[in-house]
């Protein structure tokens, strides 16, 4: 064995081992995130104070200010200064967002910031491994199904603090995304695992930098998306049973009843995946540019080509219909969900289960 390859194979130990240390620390996280959400359901008297807090927030809002003192025939009068009244959206209630995971309970706060710093070290050390995975064949991790899952649960993780890093209101998603995180690392380490190699000879171009790096990332935007949805449609069932008087569960009132407003769901749902929805329309043509280069033709409506544009169409049948009035809500939800589906589907199941010019799954 020469030196270069025994650097190469301890290299590729290595990333193995970050890999695996990457899950233990994102497990510990998965346990402090679970506290939140525990010790916030605990605290009814917190998660009360703090949608008082915002129901007088939201007042205060309305109508422009506190009312104003002023003079009136040598005496006093108390002015309320008039209510603005803003058009909602078709279908929207004015519903205040929920307190988050910790429900207003400084112990579950302190749990969720745990959450949040081992998160954030998790991630590092997964990154570690990715690169060490990259240093190990001397090129973009990307060239099997367990690179591009240990790639992509980075990113999506990446995302996730990044909006946390910009001061938007989504550490409720921590929960779901790292559980979904470890499922998909336990995928990499067990089913799709492959040993460090050399690419195919039709991936031997810098495009691979450029078009699976975008697929990537848009997908796990696109994720984020799916994740937000998926609460969206929850929190809207919920919202309708108590405008309606119905009484929902307790696991309902506890869980759904810390989470944003449907209304606000549903928007951040959308700006992430038009978003992404550019970058998706890119890879898709920078992917046309590599097969031009590679096979002498731009499209030849290869099973990964086809369910790509299937997916580019489902995205952009939601863009569509969250911008016709009579599609907006539920309607609209349900189609990105589609989208994210024909996502999943294009990655899992055509590299799997489909042969074609893309079956790179190494498994």
């Amino acid at each position: 064995m020469t030196l270069a390859a025994a650097t190469n194979e301890s290299l590729a130990s290595i990333s193995n081992t970050l890999i695996y240390s990457a899950m233990a620390v994102y497990t510990l996280a998965f346990f402090a995130y679970i506290a939140e959400w525990l010790l916030g359901s605990r605290s009814k008297v917190g998660r009360t104070a703090a949608a008082l807090t915002a129901e007088a927030k939201a007042k205060t809002g309305a109508k422009g200010g506190p009312a104003v003192t002023v003079q009136q025939n040598g005496g006093t009068a108390v002015l309320e200064r008039p209510q603005v009244v803003v058009r909602s959206a078709s279908g929207s209630r004015d519903v205040p967002d929920g307190p988050g995971a910790h429900g207003g309970d400084v112990q579950g706060d302190m749990y969720g910031r745990i959450a949040i710093s081992l998160t954030v070290l998790a991630f590092l050390v997964e990154l570690a491994g990715v690169i060490a995975r990259a240093a190990s064949v001397e090129r973009a991790p990307w060239g099997n199904m367990y690179e591009f899952n240990i790639t992509f649960s980075t990113v999506a993780v990446g995302v996730y603090l990044s909006l946390l890093a910009l001061r938007k209101n989504v550490r409720w998603l921590g929960l779901f995304l790292i559980t979904s995180v470890l499922l998909d690392l336990g995928l990499a380490v067990t089913v799709l695992y492959t040993a460090s190699d050399q690419l195919v000879p039709a991936l031997h171009s810098y495009w691979l930098y450029i078009h699976v790096s975008t697929a990537i990332f848009c997908g796990a935007v696109f994720y984020v998306g799916a994740v937000t949805t998926i609460l969206y449609l929850f929190k809207d069932a919920y919202e309708n049973k108590l405008a309606t008087g119905g009484k929902p569960g307790k696991f309902a009132n506890s869980v759904l009843d810390r989470l944003p407003a449907s209304a606000s769901l549903d928007k951040f749902a959308y700006r992430v995946n038009a978003a992404a929805f550019p970058l998706w329309t890119f890879t898709i043509i920078a992917g046309a540019i590599w097969a031009g280069d590679a096979w002498g033709r731009y499209w030849g409506w290869d099973p990964k080509e086809t369910w790509a544009f299937i997916t580019w169409v489902g995205y952009a049948c939601y863009l569509h219909a969250r911008a016709t009035a009579g599609w907006k809500g539920r309607k609209a939800a349900y189609l990105a969900l589609i989208a994210f589906g024909c996502w999943l589907f294009n990655y899992y199941g055509v590299n799997i289960f489909v042969t074609g010019k893309h079956s790179y799954a190494g498994v």
